[in-house]
């Protein structure tokens, strides 16, 4: 616990202006909360680094808000199941995408995220607890939601918050470890989403999203 601690004032700063820039992210326009959404629709099972390079290229080639599947697959190749995820996002365009215009922050219930996340898990397809979550702290939502990867699950277990890692996460499963992460947070006195953040800084070096 001392390591953690010490980790997280040394990169602490840090940590809070890469959650400033999620907040500001927001501000920014649809388009660039949907390339969010389909970010965290390709990273599972895969390097968040080379999805984000995947959403920039299909952004910058104009195939993120216009293009179909087959066109848009050969770009996400570092993602599993690609495909599939191609048609993913293109499923959820059409769910925001009204008459050529964006139009993704009007389900977004800024008072209300936990009613919020249960919307795009039960209505986007390739969106479960774990990628609601982080889609919505990529876009500054994140401070009372954990995004349980795997990852994240094996510090838990290593922290004591959780005996073992469960197999699979269904929702109850999902929300008790994520209540069990709350009580850690406020223990170590650590917030959610800086955790998060931290634990990823620990393993990969570098701070991410």
């Amino acid at each position: 616990m001392k390591s953690l601690l010490e980790h997280y004032n040394r990169r602490k700063k840090e940590i809070k202006s890469r959650l400033k820039d999620f907040e500001d992210s927001y501000k920014k326009n649809d388009k660039h909360v949907f390339s969010e959404l389909c970010f965290c629709i390709l990273t599972p099972q895969a390097e968040a680094v080379e999805c984000d390079k995947a959403i920039k290229k299909l952004k910058k080639t104009g195939l993120l808000f216009n293009g179909y599947p087959e066109a848009i697959s050969p770009y996400i190749k570092s993602a599993r199941f690609l495909n599939k995820k191609a048609e993913f996002i293109v499923n959820a365009r059409g769910l925001f995408k009204k008459n050529g215009c964006f139009s993704i922050k009007s389900y977004i219930d800024e008072k209300d995220i936990s009613k919020t996340r249960e919307w795009f898990v039960k209505n986007i397809k390739g969106i479960g607890y774990k990628e609601a979550s982080h889609f919505l702290r990529n876009i500054g939502f994140g401070k009372d939601l954990a995004i349980l990867d795997v990852h994240i699950l094996k510090n838990l277990k290593d922290y004591g918050v959780i005996n073992k890692i469960p197999k699979s996460l269904t929702k109850n499963e999902y929300i008790r470890i994520e209540s069990k992460l709350k009580d850690f947070c406020k223990k170590i006195n650590i917030p959610m989403d800086e955790l998060d953040l931290l634990f990823w800084s620990r393993e990969t070096g570098f701070i991410f999203k």
